[in-house]
């Protein structure tokens, strides 16, 4: 396995693609495009201005996937061609406004986290993969909660209750999937180069 480390540090999966600044490029480009494509996963939660969407499930698999600087690049993307306009939010919407939008901004901080954590051996296991998923998820919670109390005019305990409480069972089943998913593909890499 020591052939997979990188000036120091752990691969994350994107490592593995070779061609550097293409695949840079195309990484992060496919990174905002699933986010995309996630956002428009859309289940209404009654009581709550902010919908359950499967844009963190994939802001933070990106960012695991792609390590901080990409993951952080690709939502990045995400944020700002959906503020000028790209009706990619969830429901197809776009700007920066909204109960929703600090979650959207979180995104991009909880996908340098979990890259981060993902070089260091974060996502190499499943139960690594669950601590560096929820704090991915702590991160989104950070940014969105105070943008909620805000653009919805909540105190912070209002703020939890239409923004963290009705979200956490969702949130641990996407953590749960993705603990599976990319340890997962790590033992697929470790399979494949073993028969190299």
């Amino acid at each position: 396995m020591s052939s997979l480390s990188l000036a120091g540090r752990r691969p994350v999966l994107a490592d593995l693609v070779p061609g550097a600044l293409t695949r840079d490029v195309v990484l992060v480009a496919a990174g905002a495009g699933l986010t995309g494509v996630a956002a428009q996963i859309v289940l209404p939660v009654p009581g709550s201005p902010v919908p359950m969407t499967g844009q963190t499930f994939a802001a933070l698999l990106v960012g695991t996937a792609l390590g901080w600087q990409r993951g952080a690049a690709a939502l990045l993307l995400y944020l700002a061609m959906g503020a000028a306009g790209v009706p990619w939010f969830n429901n197809g919407t776009s700007g920066l406004f909204g109960a929703s939008a600090g979650y959207v901004v979180g995104f991009v901080f909880a996908a340098a986290l979990v890259g981060k954590l993902a070089a260091q051996g974060g996502d190499r296991t499943p139960l690594r993969m669950l601590g560096t998923m929820a704090l991915g998820n702590v991160v989104v919670y950070a940014v969105g909660v105070p943008w909620l109390m805000a653009s919805a005019s909540l105190d912070f305990g209002g703020a939890l209750a239409k923004g963290v409480v009705p979200f956490l069972i969702g949130d641990a089943l996407k953590i749960v999937v993705a603990a599976g998913l990319l340890p997962a593909a790590w033992a697929l890499v470790r399979k494949v180069r073993d028969q190299d």
